[in-house]
């Protein structure tokens, strides 16, 4: 197989995982959300963090790796504007991304304490899943606006 099979495969692999991943930790923990259960949010929160950081963060590092691995073997300019339209995309989702995780975090460790202390989800844990809520947004829309780039490859001026 040559070295642009070879990216190519990996690209597809990885942003595959990173986008499946994404989106089904997403779906996970806010039906976890949902049931407002303590226990329920605690257990589903660490598996969804576990698997953030496995499956996500390590597809989101080889992405940009393999994507300019591509762009070389291409021959495509590293400049043309629909590529500076990716990088900046994907940045935005990965700024998206970084909190995220950490707020996952923060609220599956309020989910505990609550079920430490028998207590109910206090208004910490609902500003802290609002903005998870509203920072997942603008990463989902980033990478599948990266796909249609990916695909489409467009002349954008």
């Amino acid at each position: 197989m040559d070295s642009y099979l070879i990216a190519k495969t990996l690209h597809i692999i990885s942003s595959t995982v990173l986008f499946g991943f994404g989106a089904g930790t997403a779906w996970y923990f806010w039906n976890a959300h949902l049931t407002r259960d303590p226990a329920t949010i605690a257990s589903v929160g660490q598996m969804v963090v576990r698997a953030d950081w496995i499956f996500t963060g390590t597809s989101g590092l080889v992405q940009p790796a393999s994507g300019l691995w591509l762009v070389h073997l291409a021959g495509y300019s590293p400049t043309a504007p629909w590529l500076i339209a990716t990088y900046c995309l994907y940045v935005l989702a990965f700024a998206c991304w970084v909190p995220v995780v950490w707020l996952q975090i923060k609220a599956q460790r309020l989910a505990r304490t609550a079920l430490e202390r028998n207590e109910r989800l206090g208004p910490d844990y609902e500003r802290t899943m609002r903005l998870w809520f509203a920072l997942g947004w603008p990463a989902f829309l980033g990478l599948t606006g990266v796909f249609w780039l990916m695909v489409a490859k467009p002349s954008l001026w």
